[in-house]
């Protein structure tokens, strides 16, 4: 069910389209984490307003954002992928930006909106490219490439965030919009058109498709409580840091040990487990890890217990990641990869979402009853459901199409 490299683009081609989208990776996902989870720290701490407030915009941005995928996926069905990338990357770039000049809510809700639409723009593009330029027998090693490319961007984008948040948080906004700038300019000039669809109908038939798979819908439903548990990393996790240390430094632990880890078993760790328990398995495996993580962080005392934490929390995210996007790529239909992953979107915009939302008021509920633990028992119980349904709906029957497909 997924589609081959398209016969429309020389050899060549397909392969500088693939560096291009490992670039466009590195740059996403560093000028995100450059900026994003300094964003509590600045308004919660810096400047005293409530995390609920500052969970709220967050959770805005991430429904907004995933909300809208779900169109431009179909969009990409239609025109393809390179433009909308390009245009989402210079959107992008304009509200992480403008958040050096957002000193009220208004305007930081406004900024992150913004923020959100260009990301709407080329997410599920991105990863519809992915699975249109790969081969069946290349795409588990390219995910797994994907992964330790998506550390080093998180390693180099926090660090730089720390390094510059020592200047003003301005310097990291702007710092943050000039990186999608960057890379929206190499999409343009070197990225090839790819074609994300290769079947015939109108604008909604792609979505139509999405919606009525049943094992694919089930799936994504599921994984909402994934996006639940990894939304913490970027409120919550920072601000138990700092209240733990006392030291803002500490989220540049955090950040670079979950870093560390995806560099260093982004590429072995998947492939391991995948060949030991299966595919499926390693999935519920990263679930409950992630979990167990949450958990841990919860029950920290100290510096040292808080980091052993986070580095489960990391281990369960990275096992889960490629895992997530090789079986939801052999899930969707080769008809229409964009509306597919447009759908797909919908775990991170309700999951996610919530996590922000609920994350941010246990958090202050925590904080003003002592019950500290509170939004991380909730995180662990989520994590627990999540898991034992996806035990039961990718029943082997149902995974049938995924399972081959799945290594990194």
């Amino acid at each position: 069910m997924i589609a081959a490299p398209q016969p429309a683009l020389t050899e060549s081609a397909r392969k500088r389209g693939l560096v291009v989208l490992l670039v466009t990776t590195f740059f996403t996902w560093g000028g995100f984490f450059l900026v994003v989870p300094l964003i509590g720290i600045h308004y919660v701490d810096g400047l005293g307003w409530a995390a609920a407030a500052v969970g709220t915009a967050l959770a805005v941005r991430q429904f907004v954002q995933q909300g809208l995928t779900t169109l431009s996926g179909a969009v990409a069905d239609r025109i393809g992928a390179k433009w909308l990338i390009a245009a989402g990357m210079a959107i992008r770039a304009a509200g992480f930006a403008g958040l050096a000049w957002a000193d009220s809510y208004p305007v930081l809700m406004f900024m992150v909106v913004l923020a959100a639409i260009g990301g709407a723009m080329f997410d599920s593009p991105k990863s519809a490219a992915i699975a249109a330029l790969t081969t069946d027998e290349e795409r588990p090693r390219f995910f797994s490439i994907s992964g330790v490319v998506i550390g080093l961007g998180i390693t180099i984008g926090t660090q730089a965030g720390a390094m510059l948040l020592k200047t003003s948080f301005d310097a990291v906004a702007i710092a943050s919009g000039v990186s999608y700038l960057l890379i929206g300019l190499t999409v343009v000039l070197f990225m090839p058109p790819v074609k994300v669809a290769h079947g015939e109908g109108g604008f909604w038939h792609g979505f139509g498709l999405a919606i009525h798979d049943r094992p694919f819908m089930s799936y994504i439903g599921l994984m909402a409580g994934q996006w639940f548990m990894n939304t913490q990393f970027f409120l919550t996790l920072p601000l138990t840091a700092v209240a733990l240390t006392g030291r803002t430094e500490t989220v540049a632990w955090v950040t670079g040990l979950n870093s560390a880890v995806t560099v260093i078993l982004g590429y072995p760790l998947p492939r391991f487990v995948e060949r030991r328990i299966g595919a499926r398995g390693a999935l519920i495996a990263g679930v409950a890890v992630t979990a167990l993580g949450l958990l841990g962080v919860g029950l920290s005392r100290s510096t040292a217990t808080l980091l052993a934490a986070v580095l489960v929390f990391a281990t369960g995210t990275t096992l889960v990641r490629p895992m997530e996007q090789t079986v939801a790529a052999g899930l969707a239909n080769r008809a229409a990869l964009g509306s597919y992953f447009g759908v797909a979107a919908l775990s991170v915009a309700i999951g996610g979402g919530l996590g922000n939302v609920l994350g941010g008021y246990l958090y202050d509920i925590g904080t003003r009853t002592g019950f500290h633990a509170l939004p991380w028992l909730v995180c662990a119980v989520v994590g627990a459901i999540t898991a034992i349904g996806l035990r039961l709906a990718l029943r082997p029957q149902d995974h049938r199409r995924s399972e081959h497909l799945v290594a990194s």
